[in-house]
């Protein structure tokens, strides 16, 4: 759970928001961002606001069960709150809208996951970024489909909708993003000069391993 108080919480998560407008990675009322306090009390922000512009006092509070304790909380939440009943250390969770993430699903449908043996980077930091399968957008669905990378994977490509990353904070969360939007824009630039290269597999698979060593945090 957070340690932080309340009233910080919503005043981070209306950071966070405007960060991820700010960087292009959402559009209008696009995007989710939620915050587990307790057991039973998840700050999310709101159902049709500008993420650019949110306040404070716009930010929501659900249960784990679905229950709406204040405002009118995202129609995005079921997935949010998968995450939080299957993932056991998530504390926070970010949706964005990435452009060059999304436009890898887009553009590659056939490929189940971002090629992170092509980057040092995304194997340390993330060890891989999956594409979950499409769903559509307010279904109970979008949480059904995220089942199978959970706990495993922090960072996750939605099919034609965006990207999600789930952390023990709301840094680790937004940082998640910001790691995979990186990746994609890398090796979509690469794969527009020349073509995509593979690490070595020994050397992919001495990153691996040290990334098994690590806490499973997205770095």
């Amino acid at each position: 759970m957070s340690s932080l108080s309340e009233r910080m919480a919503r005043e981070t998560i209306v950071e966070i928001a405007r960060r991820l407008h700010a960087r292009g990675w959402l559009a209008a009322a696009d995007g989710n961002i939620s915050l587990r306090l307790s057991a039973d009390n998840i700050l999310i922000t709101p159902s049709g606001v500008h993420k650019g512009f949110i306040t404070v006092d716009e930010i929501c509070r659900i249960t784990i069960d679905n229950g709406v304790i204040e405002g009118k909380p995202s129609t995005e939440r079921l997935m949010h709150l998968a995450v939080y009943k299957n993932a056991p250390k998530a504390v926070a969770v970010v949706h964005a809208h990435p452009p060059a993430a999304t436009a890898w699903t887009i553009a590659c449908p056939e490929m189940s996951e971002l090629p992170a043996d092509c980057l040092s980077e995304v194997i340390l930091a993330a060890g891989r970024i999956p594409f979950v399968p499409y769903a559509q957008p307010g279904t109970q669905q979008m949480g059904d489909h995220l089942l199978p990378f959970l706990p495993d994977c922090r960072l996750l490509i939605l099919a034609r909708h965006g990207a999600l990353a789930w952390g023990e904070s709301l840094s680790e969360a937004y940082n998640g993003i910001e790691r995979l939007e990186h990746a994609s824009v890398t090796l979509a630039h690469a794969k527009m000069i020349g073509g995509l290269t593979r690490l070595p597999a020994d050397e992919v698979t001495r990153l691996r391993a040290m990334r098994a060593k690590m806490d499973g945090r997205t770095l």
